[in-house]
């Protein structure tokens, strides 16, 4: 820590918040194009040892998303070509061992809290689009039996994109464009039941804290927000915003929380939409999975500050960047390696 002489007084610079990530015991789990192919790295929680886990050429992994207990990673693959391309749903161990494939045309896979159920979203028509919401209802593979099941609503759900459980396994969030009786809006899905409730919170892509406290979303191309949420309440509501992140040239996305619920990731990169030159990429927003995003990087932030913070005016203390290399890194996934795990 420097001391900095300020007006006759001593003050404290604060530590780098890298300092304070080098101390986690996480990891972080990410999407990356590298050499024409998507691939999935895991790295430590300050963006250091960043490991290729699938190192498949001519086939194209990402959206990782980690089991509860560290030890598995369930991901979308994509074969093909254009509107031939299928999106198919995998799994395999947290060292990228013993892989194999649950279901065909499934996008966007989320664990139960309970390990043992992937949920997904099955792909609107038999011909691929990219866009993140061309899906149609909501289904459940269960590992243990390699039976799918689906959601009990599923004939009412429609265009959803990026689901998640809630810890207390009661709700489903996820964000909905253009169906199910709404034009934009991010949702609570019962999820053993038939009730929607629309959180009344503006922008997409939520994530909900791993103690269940905190909700996080981008509340606009240029923004990320997180506030509190009562999801053990008869009917949940996200209350005063804590946490603005803020940006005006660089479009940031994907957040994430740590499992402690006291860290945030999320991808900061420009504006673009995609280079379908680049094998396995699509032409789409660059924030959406399979679409090219030269520059994007991930970044971590502590999220037990409250108000704004603006990325072009933050310092080390503030914010880390975890990789460097503008791989079109995207979708990271924080864990806890659990035994078993990779060291």
């Amino acid at each position: 820590m420097v001391l900095l002489a300020v007006a006759g007084a001593v003050a404290q610079t604060p530590p780098p918040l890298r300092e304070a990530l080098k101390k986690l015991p996480y990891q972080i789990a990410c999407e990356s194009y590298v050499d024409g192919n998507w691939e999935i790295f895991v790295m430590n929680a300050d963006g250091s040892h960043p490991v290729n886990l699938t190192q498949t050429p001519g086939v194209h992994e990402h959206y990782p998303q980690v089991s509860p207990d560290g030890r598995s990673i369930c991901f979308s693959v994509d074969q093909g070509a254009g509107r031939e391309t299928v999106r198919s749903l995998w799994v395999m161990d947290i060292e990228g061992k013993h892989r194999r494939k649950l279901a065909d045309h499934a996008r966007e896979p989320f664990w139960a809290p309970d390990g043992k159920t992937i949920g997904f979203l099955p792909q609107e028509y038999p011909k691929f689009n990219v866009v993140d919401y061309y899906t149609k209802g909501m289904s459940f593979y269960h590992l243990d039996t390699g039976r799918i099941e689906e959601h009990p609503n599923t004939a009412k759900l429609h265009h959803l994109y990026n689901p998640g459980f809630a810890p207390n396994g009661k709700w489903i969030v996820a964000t909905v464009h253009a169906g199910m009786g709404f034009g934009h809006a991010i949702l609570l899905i019962e999820a053993r039941g038939s009730r929607i409730l629309n959180l009344n919170i503006p922008g997409c892509r939520p994530c909900l804290s791993p103690d269940g406290k905190q909700i996080a979303w981008g509340a606009g191309d240029f923004e990320i927000a997180t506030a509190p949420i009562s999801l053990d309440a008869e009917t949940p509501a996200v209350g005063k915003w804590n946490l603005r992140i803020l940006e005006k040239k660089l479009k940031i996305y994907h957040v994430d929380w740590s499992p402690d619920s006291r860290f945030l990731s999320l991808s900061r990169g420009p504006d673009g939409e995609g280079d379908p030159s680049q094998p396995g990429t699509f032409h789409g927003a660059c924030e959406m999975v399979g679409i090219y995003a030269p520059g994007w990087n991930l970044i971590a932030v502590s999220a037990e500050r409250q108000g704004a913070l603006n990325l072009e005016q933050a310092t080390e203390a503030d914010y880390a960047t975890l990789t460097t290399n503008g791989h079109s890194n995207k979708e990271s996934a924080w864990f806890w390696p659990r035994r078993g795990a990779r060291e």
